[in-house]
Formats: C-alpha cells, sequence, structure tokens
C-alpha cells in the first residue's frame, strides 16, 4: 500500500492533469467561436465591399437630385437587411459555444471533484491515529476549492449571459437604426 504522501502527489498530479485538459478544451472552443466569428466578418466584409460598389454606381448614375435621393433611399433597406442579419448571425455563434463551453468546463469540474473527493477519503481511511486535523485540513482545502470552482462557473455563466445580451441588444439597437433610416430615406 502506498503512503498518504504518494497518494496526495498522484492526486494532485492527476489534478493538474485535469485542469490542462479542461483549459485545452475551453480554449479549443474559444477557437471555434473566434474561428466563425472571423469567417462572418471575412463574409461581412466581402459582400460591404461588393455592395458598396453596386451603391456607388447606381447613386453615380443619378441624373438630378431626386433621382440621387431615390437611389440613395434604395440602398438603405438591402443595408440595414445585412446589419440585422450580421447581428442574428453573430448571436447564432455566441449561443451556439456558450452551451459547449460550459458543458466542457462543468463536465471536469465534476471529475475534479470525485477525485479530491475520493483521494480524501482514502486518506482518512488509511491515516494513523493522531492525524485527524491533517485530514481536517485536507477536507476544508477540498471544500475551499469546491467553492472557488462554483464561484468561477457562476461568473463564466455570468459573463456569458452578458455578452448574449449586449449581443442581442445591439442587434435590437440595429433593426430600429435600420428602420429608421429606411423611412427617413422613404421621405
Amino acid at each position: 500500500m502506498s503512503s498518504i504522501q504518494e497518494q496526495f502527489a498522484a492526486a494532485t498530479k492527476a489534478h493538474f492533469e485535469a485542469q490542462l485538459q479542461m483549459i485545452n478544451s475551453l480554449t479549443s472552443k474559444v477557437f471555434e467561436g473566434v474561428e466563425k466569428v472571423i469567417e462572418l466578418n471575412v463574409d461581412a466584409a466581402k459582400t460591404s465591399m461588393a455592395d458598396v460598389s453596386g451603391a456607388a454606381q447606381a447613386i453615380g448614375t443619378a441624373k438630378d437630385p431626386q433621382a440621387f435621393i431615390t437611389s440613395a433611399a434604395a440602398q438603405l433597406q438591402p443595408a440595414a437587411e445585412k446589419a440585422l442579419d450580421y447581428g442574428r448571425r453573430l448571436t447564432a455563434i455566441a449561443e451556439s459555444v456558450q452551451p459547449e463551453f460550459s458543458k466542457a468546463a462543468e463536465t471536469q469540474l465534476m471529475e475534479t471533484r470525485k477525485k479530491l473527493a475520493a483521494l480524501v477519503d482514502e486518506a482518512a481511511k488509511n491515516a494513523p491515529a493522531g492525524s485527524e486535523s491533517t485530514i481536517a485540513i485536507m477536507q476544508s482545502i477540498v471544500g475551499n476549492a469546491d467553492a472557488g470552482y462554483e464561484q468561477l462557473m457562476k461568473n463564466v455563466k455570468q459573463a456569458i449571459e452578458t455578452l448574449q445580451t449586449n449581443v442581442k441588444s445591439a442587434t435590437e439597437q440595429i433593426s430600429k437604426a435600420s428602420e429608421n433610416a429606411v423611412k427617413a430615406g422613404k421621405k
């Protein structure tokens, strides 16, 4: 039977490996989301360049001020719709990454908790007489680590919810602004 120190060292190593695995998993999820946002932005930039070129040509062919205003107003509706679509797609990306991110973090957290609890239980069973205070300290450390992990998960969830709220709010503001611009252009 191995000593408590050896068990603790092995458990500590396993704990750090699990944390590294969790960080790698979460980083992977973040990069997937960033990759999707970059792809969205590249597509939006390409579309925007083509739209600006087309709009410039349409506006440039106007023969009088009324035709200029009509042509410019005609460009507002498609631009507003594309801005709304961009906002929706950005929101969808954020919403698709969040559950995966949360699930990966929670899975790793539960595994770490189980391993630490098992280590403390094993240490308590095999501890020599008089080591009750050491076991109590270990249990306190595990309890504090659990509380820290729980607070971290709450903070991550809150940050993700705040991001989603901000993206939805921005999308709504873009929608209202584009509707107002289209109405103003038609006058």
